[in-house]
């Protein structure tokens, strides 16, 4: 028995199982210039060895932290698990980061070696790399630019593998032993979170933590070697981490990276994946583009729709409430889904995907309850970057609207005084890097203190109710959670993103962020006249449209939750502005103080 078959606590060990069970399956796929390559489990297994040893040679040691920056790429991943293949910590970075965010992460994480796509993120390096004196060598994946650049630090990727490649030889039984001396408890890899407040924080996962939460997600979502999912978030994000690493390694599934962000929805037809995994935003944008297409198709097209859609709201509203659906209502759903639904799936890319999932963000109940009609069941799944990415999830069949599902089995769950939701399981992460304070504050006895509210119901499932700290207190005592009136507002295909405001208010008021794409053809087939994205914004027909908007998300509202006034933004949240996160959740603060004019504007009378 070989070291590596006594006990597998660690995700390189876990890899190198998965490897000799399925070498000559497709592991990974991507595209270059419009055409899909394959890398099998043995390629795969064979660039991360490569990888390590090369790391190795550069003199990177057990415990060393390793930052990479790149979009969502085989790269990415080769790099992330030769640095753990070696007993090293890797550290990610979003490509949207400017030169002094990407100087604190790599300079905190104490990073000895950094590895980025191409010369714009090189570019980054250089500006910081005298104030990072730990840095040693800067690799890049993609050298266009950079060929004739001479400095001592830069190595190109591919001299970096036939470094490792060439140590392998002189040392051939060195990968294993190396694989094999990694520890559970070990930290695999550090994750800062884009924080909504203050500098980002470095959340250390250890390997036993990605393997347990990777282990439950394979139980609950039942994933197989069969199964594609399609890569798109940020690959340092815990969510994506969940499918391209700590699932992909124990199921063996085949993961699929698109070309580039813009081109998710065209590679989403070619892949037709099995599991699909977005953040709210983009479930938000399927559903507005279904919308408004659907608005220009002839009458006809357009009768079989909306006639089909209502069969499928009646169809699930039965199937939800767990009551037998009767023999007529079944017939009417399978003509509709036959007829319509399952040519729309095909348009989508979804023909084929047996489960969606949404994460990082609530997700307005209404969009669920849509595409669960048309027969595209999402779940919602509940966590954070410190308990390693999940703590509830609602498989397939298992599942109640309006709640994000049971908690993970081995999990605890309890709720504060102050309701307060605290949660307990072999994925919560070791503290962050360098933070004791901040450590001691979020981990109490084992107890991580999520600084969210929520309640669970009889049956278990958990309900978000909203952040501990955006809660607001209206001015007449009335608590509000913004997130729902937020969410409702979302469901409209002309609003891209809303803030509600009220704290200490006598009532309720949102900043509105205009959905460009789908305002553009209002105006266009309204025959609106505007120059920029900030005229479109002020001009009295598209004010008048999200009035009414506004007006409809109200009449669902008590008088209370009632949006009294709102103002349309004349740009929209950029990450860089540091408005949103880089899963797009909104800087409450940030907006708060940027349009503090804006919002006074609104309860000035």
């Amino acid at each position: 028995m070989t070291p590596l078959e006594e006990t597998v606590d660690t995700l390189p060990k876990a890899f190198v199982r998965t490897v000799k069970k399925q070498p000559n399956r497709v592991a990974l796929r991507y595209k270059e210039y419009g055409i899909w390559h394959d890398v099998t489990w043995a390629e795969y297994l064979e660039k991360v060895k490569q990888v390590a040893m090369g790391l190795y040679a550069l003199g990177v040691k057990r415990g060393d932290k390793v930052s990479i920056i790149g979009e969502n790429k085989p790269e990415w991943l080769y790099s992330a698990m030769g640095v753990m293949s070696i007993g090293a910590t890797f550290v990610g970075i979003y490509t949207t980061n400017p030169a002094p965010e990407c100087e604190y992460v790599v300079g905190h994480s104490e990073s000895v070696v950094y590895i980025c796509e191409d010369e714009e993120q090189f570019d980054k390096a250089l500006v910081f790399r005298s104030r990072t004196p730990k840095l040693r060598k800067l690799i890049v994946w993609d050298m266009e630019g950079l060929r004739h650049f001479e400095d001592p630090m830069l190595m190109s990727f591919d001299d970096l593998l036939a470094l490792g490649k060439k140590t392998n030889e002189e040392h051939p039984g060195l990968f294993d032993e190396l694989v094999s001396q990694g520890k559970g408890e070990d930290i695999g890899g550090i994750i800062y979170t884009s924080g909504t407040t203050g500098p980002p924080k470095g959340a250390m996962l250890s390997h036993e933590g990605y393997l347990w939460v990777g282990q439950k997600a394979v139980e609950i979502t039942q994933t197989t070697p069969e199964d594609e999912t399609i890569s798109f978030l940020p690959l340092n994000h815990v969510y994506e981490q969940i499918f391209d690493l700590m699932v992909h390694v124990q199921a063996g599934h085949i993961v699929n990276f698109t070309e580039n962000t813009d081109t998710v929805m065209g590679d989403m037809k070619d892949v037709s994946p099995t599991l699909f995994h977005a953040v709210p935003r983009i479930w938000e944008k399927y559903y507005s583009g279904i919308v408004l297409k659907m608005e220009d198709a002839t009458w006809f097209k357009r009768t079989c729709y909306n006639i089909a859609v209502k069969i499928g709201s009646q169809y699930n509203t039965v199937k939800l409430s767990g009551k037998k659906i009767p023999l007529p209502l079944q017939v009417a759903y399978w003509i509709a889904y036959f007829v319509v639904f399952r040519k729309l799936k095909e348009r989508l890319g979804f023909d084929r995907v047996r489960l969606g999932f949404s994460g990082a963000a609530p997700i307005s109940h209404n969009i669920l309850k849509y595409f669960q009609s048309i027969g595209i069941p999402i779940r919602e799944g509940y966590g954070m970057t410190e308990t390693t990415g999940i703590t509830h999830m609602s498989d397939e069949k298992n599942f109640k609207l309006g709640t994000v599902g049971k908690a993970l089995p081995g999990t605890e769950v309890k709720i504060a005084e102050d309701g307060e939701i605290l949660v307990r399981h072999k994925g919560i992460f070791k503290g962050y890097y360098r933070d004791e304070e901040k450590t001691k504050e979020a981990l109490r006895d084992g107890w991580l203190y999520t600084g969210d509210v929520g309640e669970v119901d009889e049956e278990g499932y958990l309900k978000i109710t909203d952040r501990k700290k955006d809660l607001i207190i209206t001015a007449g005592g009335k608590n509000i959670a913004p997130q729902y009136i937020e969410n409702l507002l979302k469901f409209s295909p002309y609003i891209n993103d809303a803030v509600v405001i009220g704290d200490g208010r006598k009532y309720l008021t949102a900043l509105i962020v205009i959905d460009e794409e789908n305002v553009v053809k209002y105006a266009q087939d309204h025959k609106v006249q505007y120059t920029t994205f900030a005229s479109l914004t002020r001009a009295p027909e598209v004010v008048k449209l999200i009035e009414e908007e506004v007006n409809k998300v109200n009449k669902q509202l008590a008088r209370v939750e009632n949006i009294r006034k709102f103002r349309i933004l004349d740009k929209k949240l950029y990450t860089e502005d540091g408005e949103v996160t880089p899963t797009m959740k909104v800087k409450r603060k940030a907006i708060n103080e940027q349009y503090k004019d804006l919002i006074e504007s609104m309860y000035q009378d």
